[in-house]
C-alpha cells in the first residue's frame, strides 16, 4: 500500500512538474517538441523491451486490425494532446493547462454516460452542474472560452477511455502509439530540416533536452501502473490532483501568470465541484454492496501530457 501511494504520487509529480522542462526547451517550436517526443519516447520504451524482453504482443498484433484501430486513434488524440500542453506551457498558459487536468474526472463522468452508458449518481450530477458553471463564468467574465483547459480534458478523456478498453499494458501501449507516430513524426522533421525549419538545428544542448523528453514520457507512466495495482481508486483518485495542483502553483507563483477576479471565482467553483465529486465518491466507495463496481476514476487512463 504505502509503495503504491510512493509510486503513484512521485508519477503525479512528475506530471505536474512536467512545465519546468517545457520552459527548457520553450525555444523550440511545440509542434517540433512533439515530433521529437513521439521519436524519442519511442526509442526509450523500445530499450525497456529489450531489457525486459517484452517482444511477444507484437508477433500477433498485425493480425489485430481492432486494436490498431484503437492504438491509431488513441495516438491521435495524444498527440493532440501534447501539442495543446506544450504550446499551453510555453505560451504562458500553465494555470489554464492545469485546469483541464482538474475537470478530466468530470469529463470522465459525462463519457460514462454518453459512451459507457453508466448513469452517475446524484451528487455527481451535482458537481458537473457547477463545473459547468465555472467553465460559463471564465467564458462570460473573461471574455473567452478556456479552451486549452477544455481540449486538454477532452482529449485526456477520451484517451483514457480508448486504453481502458485496449488489451495491452502501459509500456506495450506506450510502444505502440509511438510506433504508429514515428514514421510521421520522422518524415515531418525531415521535411522541416529541408525547409530550414527546425528550431533545434544542431544545438546539442536542445537536442540531449529534447531526448529527455523520452525517459520524462514513460517513467511517469510505468510508476503510475505500477502503483495503481496496489492502491485503491479511491486513494488513486484523491492522488490525481497532485499533477494539476503542481501545475497550477507553479503558473501562479513562478511563472506569475495573471490570476484574480474573475479567474478565481471561475477556478473556486471547479473546486468547489471537485470536492462534491470526490467526497461523494470516496462516501459511496465506503458504502457500496460488495462486488458493485464505481464508475472510471481518473487515474485509470493510462498516458498523460
Amino acid at each position: 500500500m504505502s509503495s503504491g501511494v510512493l509510486q503513484a504520487g512521485l508519477a503525479y509529480a512528475i506530471w505536474g512538474l512536467l512545465p519546468l522542462y517545457f520552459h527548457l526547451v520553450a525555444a523550440v517550436a511545440p509542434f517540433e517538441i512533439v515530433l521529437q517526443r513521439a521519436l524519442w519516447s519511442l526509442a526509450f520504451v523500445l530499450l525497456l523491451l529489450a531489457v525486459l524482453r517484452r517482444w511477444g504482443w507484437l508477433r500477433d498484433i498485425a493480425r489485430q486490425p481492432r486494436t490498431l484501430g484503437i492504438f491509431a486513434s488513441s495516438a491521435l488524440l495524444l498527440s493532440v494532446n501534447w501539442l495543446v500542453y506544450v504550446w499551453a506551457v510555453t505560451h504562458g498558459l500553465v494555470v489554464e493547462s492545469s485546469l483541464g487536468y482538474f475537470i478530466t474526472p468530470l469529463v470522465n463522468v459525462l463519457l460514462g454516460y454518453f459512451v459507457l452508458k453508466e448513469r452517475p449518481r446524484r451528487m455527481q450530477w451535482v458537481a458537473l452542474a457547477i463545473a459547468a458553471a465555472g467553465v460559463l463564468w471564465l467564458a462570460v467574465f473573461t471574455g473567452s472560452l478556456p479552451w486549452v483547459g477544455l481540449v486538454l480534458a477532452a482529449s485526456f478523456g477520451i484517451y483514457g477511455l480508448l486504453r481502458k478498453t485496449a488489451p495491452l499494458g502501459a509500456l506495450e501501449g506506450l510502444a505502440l502509439e509511438t510506433l504508429l507516430l514515428a514514421p510521421l513524426a520522422a518524415g515531418l522533421l525531415a521535411w522541416r530540416a529541408s525547409q530550414g525549419a527546425n528550431t533545434a538545428g544542431g544545438d546539442a544542448s536542445l537536442l540531449a533536452l529534447l531526448a529527455l523528453s523520452g525517459p520524462l514520457t514513460a517513467l511517469p507512466l510505468l510508476l503510475f501502473a505500477a502503483g495503481a495495482r496496489r492502491i485503491p481508486l479511491t486513494t488513486l483518485g484523491v492522488l490525481q490532483y497532485i499533477g494539476p495542483t503542481i501545475q497550477f502553483a507553479l503558473g501562479v507563483w513562478l511563472f506569475h501568470e495573471p490570476f484574480g477576479g474573475p479567474r478565481l471565482v471561475g477556478f473556486v467553483l471547479i473546486w468547489l465541484a471537485l470536492v462534491v465529486y470526490t467526497g461523494e465518491s470516496l462516501v459511496w466507495m465506503r458504502r457500496r454492496p460488495p462486488g458493485v463496481n464505481g464508475s472510471p476514476t481518473p487515474g485509470e487512463a493510462q498516458g498523460r501530457a
